[in-house]
């Protein structure tokens, strides 16, 4: 919960979400579970307001961010989920996608770039709901008898703190549809040549929306006893990285962020205009602030793996027992001493697009230990990010002087430093490190029929923030940046597409 006039963070509340496993390379969430987790923080934060003495019926608007890409499809007359949400770094469509590929002339994977901005990949989710398709019996079923929704988790949210199956808004806003490879970002609209194309039925998708309107209103829940927030509008939905954008003001051309969570995301605004990347970047919708206010567009980079690399350390590994301890091990050694990691776990996204590849890690030594690979992982993250504002810069030609950023590993002073010393530019962070939250909040509290929030550049409260210089001199920089390219050069063309999950000897 933010303060309007001043951007400040009053409370807030967080739950962990449980990642399942089922296969190798699939990643799912059970999306009562995401629902549930939301109903408990909306309960516990109105908690702590009111032991803040700050009553809750100030609270005007609720927006709505999600991590992209992730699908859902459940059932309108019962309120369920058909199967569980298939999250954006799942791999089990890889089949699909080289399936497709096979129907597009000379297997070009940018085939539909220029309506859509994204290439083939199984990142996006219309591959997801091809899958579910083609494998959830339940869901073919529920098709066929129009009772099947589908929408990212936004849309799950909605409909379901709307009312559900007792009248719940079935909606998305566009920086979501733009993520899902049906979408056309010039129209704004479902393409039906591109439903067509992934055979999709477009009575299953939700309305497009901008990401700032009232959509509906809160709907009391069964869990609440306070019915806290009923009757308050829903009028913000921004997918994180757009949200995250809004949140750190990059409403100017040219400016970027990158948030540091599961993945990494590099976002730079490109005003009015769709910039078409030649150099492996995507191009997406940024934000949309009204019904009758354009669109903007952003070029995005993307890195599947970079808080989830701490998380293995932690998880797979028990190296640490916490993501602290982590960054500890990597500051007490200060190097990586040749040691290179590149955590390809679910293939390479931005700017190579190589599902084929693995994570590997190498320049192993007798000396190597915990510590060092601790400190390579880190590393790993911000040469990632290196590789993506080279991109950048090419496709923009005017270089980033400094990169803000944001997101759950911003914590990490020593990542940050080393982030600076790699980009060989200072990095800028603010001190709320809610960025995303505060995107949603502005959206919400901005729409139309709300309006307490100005986005107006001239009302926008600068937010305080810490800098950090490089400190290491550029060759040296250059110098493991190489390295650590040889070693992504290294990782590639490790699986084949009969592999994953199947346990097949190569």
């Amino acid at each position: 919960v933010f303060n309007a006039s001043t951007a400040e963070l009053l409370s807030h509340h967080q739950v962990e979400i449980k990642q399942e496993f089922p296969k190798e390379g699939w990643v799912e969430q059970d999306p009562m579970e995401i629902l549930d987790s939301v109903y408990e923080c909306v309960e516990k934060t109105c908690e702590k307001l009111q032991q803040l003495n700050i009553n809750i019926t100030n609270i005007r608007a609720i927006g709505v961010t999600n991590q992209r890409e992730t699908t859902v499809v459940w059932d309108k007359t019962t309120g369920e989920p058909l199967y569980n949400a298939i999250v954006w770094l799942d791999l089990r469509t890889q089949s699909t996608v080289e399936r497709l590929l096979k129907r597009v002339p000379g297997n070009n994977k940018t085939f539909s770039k220029f309506k859509t901005g994204l290439p083939l990949s199984t990142y996006f989710s219309a591959v997801k709901l091809r899958w579910l398709l083609d494998n959830v019996e339940e869901i073919r079923k529920a098709v066929e008898e129009g009772r099947a929704m589908f929408g990212t988790i936004d849309s799950w949210l909605i409909w379901s703190l709307t009312g559900g199956k007792d009248g719940g808004i079935h909606c998305t806003d566009v920086t979501n549809a733009s993520r899902t490879m049906l979408f056309n970002i010039h129209s704004l609209e479902w393409d039906p040549e591109l439903c067509k194309f992934f055979d999709i039925p477009m009575e299953i998708l939700p309305n497009v929306r901008s990401s700032s309107e009232i959509y509906g209103v809160m709907v009391c829940f069964p869990v609440f006893e306070s019915g806290a927030l009923t009757g308050v509008p829903i009028s913000g939905c921004l997918g994180d990285q757009s949200a995250a954008l809004v949140g750190q003001m990059c409403f100017q051309d040219g400016q970027a962020k990158n948030t540091y969570g599961t993945g990494c995301f590099l976002l730079c605004n490109t005003g009015q205009k769709s910039v078409f990347s030649e150099h492996g970047l995507i191009t997406t919708i940024a934000y949309k602030m009204g019904k009758d206010k354009p669109a903007f567009y952003a070029l995005e980079g993307s890195v599947a793996i970079a808080g989830a690399v701490v998380r293995w350390l932690r998880d797979n590994l028990g190296i640490a027992k916490s993501s602290q301890e982590v960054e500890k091990l990597a500051e007490e050694v200060g190097t990586s001493y040749g040691c290179y990691f590149v955590p390809a776990f679910s293939g390479l996204y931005a700017p190579y697009w190589e599902p084929s590849a693995r994570g590997i890690i190498c320049g192993l030594t007798q000396f190597t230990n915990k510590n060092h690979i601790a400190f390579a992982a880190l590393e790993a993250v911000c040469f990632q990010t290196r590789e993506i504002l080279d991109a950048m810069n090419k496709d923009c030609g005017i270089p980033l002087s400094q990169l803000q950023v944001d997101g759950g590993m911003t914590n990490n002073r020593i990542l940050m430093q080393l982030q600076s010393d790699i980009l060989c530019i200072p990095v800028v962070k603010p001190s709320m490190p809610e960025t995303t939250a505060l995107g949603a909040a502005m959206a919400a509290g901005a729409a139309e029929g709300v309006e307490v929030w100005s986005l107006d550049p001239g009302d926008l409260t600068a937010v305080t923030s810490e800098r950090f210089e490089p400190q290491i001199n550029p060759e040296e920089s250059e110098y493991r940046y190489a390295r650590w390219k040889k070693a992504v050069m290294r990782s590639m063309g490790w699986e084949t597409s009969d592999g994953p999950g199947n346990g097949k000897l190569k």
